[in-house]
C-alpha cells in the first residue's frame, strides 16, 4: 500500500484544507494494511474504529455514528464491502463511503461500486494521501436526492443483519442474558428465518390477529433455548427486545418508508412476533417437561 496512485493524487490536490476530526470505521481483514491505514489516519487527527469482518463492522454501524466508512471489497466469511456500503447508506446516509479493491477488472469494479460508494481506491494506493481525500470529500456537502418510497417488508429484509446486530447489543447489556456463555451464532441461529417469517406475513396476510401460521423456526428456537439454559421469562425479554429493534429499524428509515401502510404493518409485526413467541414458549415448556419427567423416572 505504499505506491502512489496518480488518479488519487489528482483528486486530493488541494491546498490548506481546514482540519476536521473525522470518526472513521476501517474494515480490512489484512492485519498489515489495516495497521498502516489506521496509523496514517490517526496521525492526521482522525478517530479510527477498526473491524476485521463484515459481521463485526455491521455491529459497529448499528451501535455507533461514523463520518466515514473505509472497507476492503473482498472480505472472508459472509458478506463483503458491498453489504457494508449498503448498510451505511441506509442507516447513516451522510457518511462518506470509500471502498478499497484490488479487483482485476478495475472498470467493472468501479461501475458496480460507484452505484453506492462515494469513491473507489484501487490497490496499491498511497495511504498518506487518504486523510486529505477524506477531508476534501467531507467538506463537500452530499446532494440530497429524493429517496424512493419502500414498504416495511422491504426495509426489514434489507436491514435484517443490522437489526439483529442491534438486538445482540441489547442482549449484551442484560446481565442475566449475557451470563449465558453463547457464541453469536448460538444466540441468533433462528433469528434470520424468524425475521423472514415476519416479512412474509407482511406481504401475504394483511389480517391483524390472523390464524396462527406454524413456524418451524420458532419451535426449533424454543427447543434450542431450553438446551441452552434459558428460562421462559428470559425468552419473553429477548422477544420484546427484538420487537423494539424491528421498530427502531423502521424509525431509522422514516425518510423512505411508505406511510400509507405503516400503522397496520406495525400491528401485524407485533402480532407475528407474539405468535412466534407463543410457539417458541410452547416447544420450550414441552421439552422442559420431558426433561423433568426423564429425571424423575431415573
Amino acid at each position: 500500500m505504499s505506491l502512489p496512485n496518480p488518479i488519487l493524487a489528482e483528486r486530493v490536490a488541494t491546498d490548506h484544507l481546514p482540519p476536521t476530526r473525522s470518526k472513521i470505521l476501517l474494515v480490512d481483514d489484512d492485519k498489515d494494511d489495516r495497521f498502516l491505514t489506521q496509523k496514517s489516519l490517526e496521525s492526521k487527527n482522525c478517530e479510527v474504529v477498526s473491524a476485521t469482518s463484515v459481521t463485526e463492522a455491521l455491529k459497529q454501524i448499528a451501535t455507533q455514528r461514523f463520518d466515514v466508512l473505509i472497507t476492503d471489497l473482498h472480505m472472508p466469511g459472509a458478506g463483503d464491502g458491498f453489504a457494508l456500503v449498503t448498510a451505511m447508506r441506509h442507516s447513516q446516509p451522510e457518511a462518506l463511503t470509500l471502498v478499497v479493491s484490488d479487483f482485476p477488472d478495475v472498470q467493472k469494479a468501479m461501475a458496480a461500486i460507484l452505484l453506492q460508494a462515494d469513491e473507489i481506491l484501487v490497490k496499491p494506493f498511497d495511504v498518506e494521501q487518504l486523510p486529505m481525500l477524506i477531508n476534501k470529500r467531507t467538506l463537500t456537502p452530499k446532494p440530497s436526492p429524493t429517496p424512493a418510497k419502500e414498504n416495511v417488508a422491504s426495509i426489514l429484509d434489507r436491514d435484517v443483519a443490522i437489526t439483529i446486530q442491534r438486538w445482540l447489543s441489547r442482549v449484551e447489556q442484560v446481565a442475566e442474558l449475557n451470563s449465558l456463555s453463547l457464541t453469536m451464532k448460538q444466540r441468533t441461529e433462528y433469528l434470520p428465518e424468524m425475521m423472514r417469517n415476519i416479512t412474509a406475513r407482511l406481504r401475504a396476510d394483511r389480517t391483524i390477529e390472523a390464524v396462527e401460521n406454524p413456524s418451524p423456526a420458532a419451535v426449533a428456537h424454543g427447543q434450542l433455548r431450553c438446551r441452552q439454559g434459558y428460562t421462559a421469562p428470559l425468552m419473553v425479554q429477548e422477544s420484546r427486545m427484538l420487537q423494539v429493534c424491528i421498530f427502531e429499524t423502521i424509525e431509522r428509515n422514516l425518510a423512505t418508508v411508505d406511510f400509507t401502510a405503516v400503522m397496520p404493518d406495525i400491528m401485524i409485526i407485533a402480532d407475528e412476533v407474539d405468535a412466534q413467541l407463543k410457539q417458541s414458549i410452547g416447544s420450550f415448556l414441552t421439552m422442559e417437561r420431558g426433561g423433568a419427567a426423564l429425571a424423575s423416572s431415573a
